[in-house]
Order: structure tokens, then sequence, then C-alpha cells
């Protein structure tokens, strides 16, 4: 049986941010940017092909309330849009607080502000594609009392 990867993406209405695990879905690795500009689509199936994913995991923008934000539903669209054309599993994920905590690793690291933009993104991207990789292997390995 072949190993399928999952792709995580961190959906802006500038920018896509996009990761991608291992074939054995244990490591999330960030790929990059997608500008938002009509060709995202597009693009996005280019890298389900390339990369041989099965499963699209994406960030749900919420308010701390759980309810949906003002920008949730325009972000969605594009998931929509990309259901009817790519035949893979779509995942949402909560993704309160990413780019945050992406924003503060980077502050950690010492980043100029130019180069933290330009991977604010991918590495939000990321931090939602480990969390639901993590996922999977906690719930497949039940901690012992």
């Amino acid at each position: 049986m072949e190993k399928t990867r999952v792709l995580g993406l961190d959906l802006g209405e500038k920018r896509i941010g996009v990761a991608v695990s291992d074939e054995f879905r244990t490591i999330a690795r960030g790929l990059g940017t997608i500008e938002v500009n009509g060709k995202e689509i597009e693009r996005i199936k280019e890298i389900v092909t390339q990369y041989n994913i099965g499963k699209i995991v994406y960030g749900v923008p919420l308010k701390n309330d759980g309810s949906l934000s003002s920008k949730a539903e325009k972000i969605l669209s594009i998931i929509t849009r990309l259901k009817a054309i790519v035949k893979v599993e779509f995942i949402p994920w909560d993704e309160r607080m990413t780019t945050i905590e992406a924003e503060n690793i980077l502050l950690m690291a010492d980043l100029s502000r130019k180069k933290r933009k330009r991977v604010r993104d991918k590495l939000a991207a990321q931090i939602i594609l480990q969390s639901y990789l993590d996922s999977l292997y906690l719930k497949n390995s039940p901690l012992e009392e």
C-alpha cells in the first residue's frame, strides 16, 4: 500500500502558508507560501499531485468562543473551490493562536521584521499540520496511567 502525505494550509487573504508531512505522517515541513492571486487553486492542485497528498488539513480561523470569525467565511471559500477540483479528504483544524505562536518562535530566533513576514505563514501552516499529526499519534498511542 502506497503511503500518502498530508498537506497543511494556513489560509490568509493575501497568502496561503503551505506545509507537507513526511510519508509516515509524523513530521511537518514548511514548503513556503502561495500568493492569493486567482491561481492559488491550480498551485495547490500541483502540490497535491507532486507530493502524493491524501489529506488536506486547513486552519479554520475561530474566535476565542469557538465560533467562526468574520474572515473565516471569506477564507473558507478557497476550500469550497478546492474541494470541487481536488479529490482528497479535507480536515478543518482550529488554528487559533498559530500565527501568534509562529511570530513568537520567529521573535525568539531574532529574525528581522522583514524575514519574519516572509516565513510566518509557512511556519503557521507547519504548526497547524504538526498539531494534526501529533493528534493522530496520540490517538493511536494512548498515554499510560
